[in-house]
Protein backbone atom coordinates (compact mmCIF):
# COMPACT_ATOMS: atom_id res chain seq x y z
CA UNK A 1 0.00 0.00 0.00
CA UNK A 2 1.39 3.30 -0.87
CA UNK A 3 1.91 5.78 1.85
CA UNK A 4 -0.77 8.55 2.34
CA UNK A 5 0.66 12.12 2.36
CA UNK A 6 -1.23 15.00 3.57
CA UNK A 7 0.26 17.79 5.28
CA UNK A 8 2.80 19.40 2.09
CA UNK A 9 5.50 22.08 3.02
CA UNK A 10 7.74 23.57 0.78
CA UNK A 11 10.98 25.43 1.51
CA UNK A 12 10.48 28.76 3.33
CA UNK A 13 13.31 30.20 0.83
CA UNK A 14 10.75 29.36 -1.71
CA UNK A 15 9.91 32.30 -4.03
CA UNK A 16 5.83 31.43 -4.35
CA UNK A 17 6.95 31.35 -7.89
CA UNK A 18 5.68 27.33 -7.92
CA UNK A 19 9.37 26.35 -9.26
CA UNK A 20 10.75 24.23 -6.52
CA UNK A 21 9.49 20.75 -4.90
CA UNK A 22 7.32 20.22 -1.67
CA UNK A 23 7.79 17.31 0.85
CA UNK A 24 5.46 15.65 3.20
CA UNK A 25 6.32 12.74 5.59
CA UNK A 26 3.87 9.64 6.36
CA UNK A 27 5.60 7.58 8.69
CA UNK A 28 9.18 6.61 7.98
CA UNK A 29 8.58 7.53 4.01
CA UNK A 30 9.37 10.83 2.88
CA UNK A 31 7.16 12.09 -0.34
CA UNK A 32 8.64 14.54 -2.87
CA UNK A 33 6.73 16.49 -5.41
CA UNK A 34 6.76 19.09 -8.26
CA UNK A 35 4.61 22.31 -6.21
CA UNK A 36 3.46 22.88 -10.35
CA UNK A 37 2.05 19.61 -10.31
CA UNK A 38 0.49 18.69 -6.72
CA UNK A 39 -1.67 15.57 -8.59
CA UNK A 40 1.15 14.35 -10.53
CA UNK A 41 3.86 11.72 -9.56
CA UNK A 42 5.12 11.56 -6.09
CA UNK A 43 8.92 10.04 -5.39
CA UNK A 44 8.73 8.33 -2.02
CA UNK A 45 11.85 7.47 0.14
CA UNK A 46 12.40 6.15 2.98
CA UNK A 47 13.53 8.35 5.91
CA UNK A 48 17.68 7.11 5.63
CA UNK A 49 17.77 7.69 1.97
CA UNK A 50 15.74 11.17 2.40
CA UNK A 51 18.99 12.24 5.08
CA UNK A 52 21.59 11.22 2.66
CA UNK A 53 19.55 13.36 -0.10
CA UNK A 54 19.68 16.06 2.36
CA UNK A 55 23.28 15.82 3.67
CA UNK A 56 24.19 15.25 -0.05
CA UNK A 57 23.13 18.67 -1.19
CA UNK A 58 24.29 20.52 1.47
Amino acid sequence: MAPRFTAWRKSSRSNGNQACVAIALSGAKVGIRDTKNPDGPVLVLPAPAWDALRTGLR
